[in-house]
């Protein structure tokens, strides 16, 4: 069983003041981070050089945990060459391998 969610004012707070959402508040909790220190780094405009809180906890997590999920898994766009397409079924059928694609080279051409 889960644990039923508990509703933390301070959470929302910093979630509303850093723009943050569910999965970089996760993030920050994994991290060990209060929603004190998330509101503390928020930079100034004359901060130009610190990162916003949502790359911050990002890089953060990074660092410690290394990539773990994509955000967003692949669209179902088209898929990448496998170099199985030229099988044919005589050939796959038979368990001989198909050939292998010949590299192209550059040829400089004048015009």
């Amino acid at each position: 069983m889960s644990k039923p969610f508990k509703h933390d004012p301070q959470w929302a707070k910093a979630k509303k003041v850093c723009r943050l959402n569910m999965e970089d508040i996760r993030k920050a909790k994994e991290l060990g981070l209060s929603p004190k220190v998330l509101m503390k780094n928020i930079p100034s405009p004359s901060q130009k050089w610190k990162l916003p809180v949502k790359l911050w906890i990002a890089e953060l997590h990074e660092k410690r945990f290394g990539r773990t999920r994509q955000a967003r898994p692949p669209s179902g766009g088209p898929r990448p060459a496998t170099g199985q397409d030229n099988v044919t079924k005589a050939q796959s059928a038979d368990g001989a391998a198909a050939p292998q694609p010949r590299a192209v080279e550059d040829i400089e051409i004048p015009f």
